[in-house]
């Protein structure tokens, strides 16, 4: 399996370089139950797009503090991939800013959280299990960070998760699109230092929550496992 990760993540704090960064994330989410897979890592947020898509199995789109809705050349260059990546069956999976960005591209739509920021460890109920799915705990514990959320789906899409906080937590379309508003790529170390972080931009109730969620484990292995068995399934002859 060859997979394209799409990076979308603009922060380049100080911070950020202290960690590893979205193009190493992703992989090591992947490597831990399927060693042997390979990926090409392209810095869309800088304008560095796939030149073509041939010999790619599929593609994986990150997250982002950017928003969806910002009126940047790389975002609208983005959503012209997604529909051609659509449009020639080439499976997809998205993250927080790239199940956003999927949905959108694709006629959704994309609004801010009205109860404001979420954060730290978040549980949904699984409304819809897609084959590679079978697995997934139910409730489904991930880590997330967002202020921004799917308000719409596009035509032809089901939802799969739903919290309180974020009814549309991730969606499928057939067996060619696969999304999720958390991110299964941050560990336990990564979400820990990013609350710190994040402290004074997310306040003290919402950071309290945060820390307050974190002594729990969230389900990032068998999550990896599902994303592994949708790519598998992609790719399986007659999906």
């Amino acid at each position: 399996m060859h997979l394209a990760i799409l990076v979308t993540n603009t922060d380049e704090s100080a911070f950020a370089q202290r960690h590893p960064k979205d193009g190493e994330k992703f992989p090591a989410m992947l490597h831990a139950v399927r060693p042997d897979w390979r990926f090409s890592v392209w810095q869309v947020k800088d304008g560095d797009f796939p030149a073509t898509l041939a010999g790619l199995d599929g593609a994986i789109l990150t997250g982002s503090p950017a928003s969806v809705h910002d009126d940047a050349p790389w975002i609208a260059r983005l959503m012209d991939l997604i529909r051609e990546m659509d449009a020639r069956g080439l499976p997809m999976f998205g993250a927080c800013f790239g199940h956003q960005a999927i949905a959108l591209a694709l006629g959704g739509a994309v609004g801010r959280n009205p109860n404001g920021y979420v954060h730290g460890l978040t549980h949904s109920r699984l409304t819809h299990r897609a084959p590679w799915m079978s697995d997934l705990p139910d409730p489904l514990r991930l880590y997330g960070s967002h202020v921004e959320q799917v308000t719409r789906l596009p035509e032809g899409t089901w939802p799969v998760a739903s919290s309180e906080d974020c009814p549309i937590a991730g969606f499928v379309k057939e067996a060619r699109i696969f999304t999720t508003q958390h991110h299964p790529e941050m560990t336990p170390g990564f979400i820990a230092a990013l609350t710190d972080e994040m402290a004074d931009y997310l306040g003290p109730d919402v950071t309290a929550r945060a820390r307050a969620s974190l002594g729990e484990p969230a389900d990032s292995l068998a999550f990896a496992t599902s994303v592994a068995r949708f790519f598998e399934a992609a790719s399986s002859p007659g999906s």
